[in-house]
């Protein structure tokens, strides 16, 4: 296992307009606070976790900076606006965190559940010579590739994972990838895929459930009052 400590950078400044309701997807309410106190709190509380750079949506800077202040998340170190992309959001988020990190790990705080166990999960396989990696889940639905209306062919399912986050990353590795600027990129993992960098995988937790509906948003609010 890794013994260095990595940088958080937690993207939260989607709009959210599948979830409806006024305010960005990060302050709707999961259990009666913003849904972004999750995030931020379980990462304050990972010893693997140095410092937390949080990517806002545009004009909400400041109410992350009192959500932190008033969770007592001292690990935030910086708010900084969102861009117009996921991709361009961490690389903002990037140029705020410490150029002698070793390590950084990217997390959408629409996965609220994330827990010290796959923060250490993730990290683990970095200090094996990875340079980066993916928490996902085996794909139980058959897969369909499709043309308009027509079913072109069924796709062995048996090699599909589902990605999700946190994913860790070599410091290095990751600026590298974003520094040709592809910020259309939904998945940084990808952007050191194309660059024919070393990516694993390692099994995720269906607790890190992706908020985008209410529905979603229901179901893991259920499954925080369980725990």
């Amino acid at each position: 296992m890794t013994s260095a400590q990595a940088w958080a950078v937690v993207c939260a400044a989607g709009a959210g307009e599948r979830l409806g309701g006024e305010r960005p997807k990060v302050f709707a309410a999961l259990a009666g606070r913003p849904l972004l106190a999750e995030s931020l709190e379980r990462l304050e509380a990972c010893e693997e976790i140095e410092g937390i750079v949080v990517t806002a949506p545009a004009g909400w800077e400041e109410p992350v900076i009192l959500l932190a202040e008033e969770l007592g998340c001292s690990k935030v170190s910086a708010v900084v606006t969102g861009g117009s992309t996921r991709g361009g959001s961490v690389r903002l988020a990037l140029a705020e965190i410490p150029g002698e990190a070793e390590l950084v790990l990217v997390h959408d705080a629409a996965r609220p559940l994330v827990s010290e166990e796959i923060v250490a999960r993730v990290l683990e396989p970095l200090g094996r010579g990875w340079e980066a990696v993916v928490p996902a889940l085996p794909v139980a639905d058959t897969v369909k590739r499709v043309e308009g209306e027509r079913v072109v062919e069924t796709v062995d399912r048996g090699s599909l994972v589902s990605a999700q986050t946190p994913q860790a990353f070599r410091a290095g590795v990751l600026r590298a990838a974003y520094g040709a600027g592809h910020d259309e990129a939904t998945d940084c993992a990808a952007l050191v895929e194309e660059r024919g960098g070393r990516v694993c995988w390692v099994e995720g937790d269906p607790r890190l459930h992706k908020v985008t509906t209410p529905d979603d948003l229901a179901l893991v609010e259920g499954w925080l009052e369980e725990s």
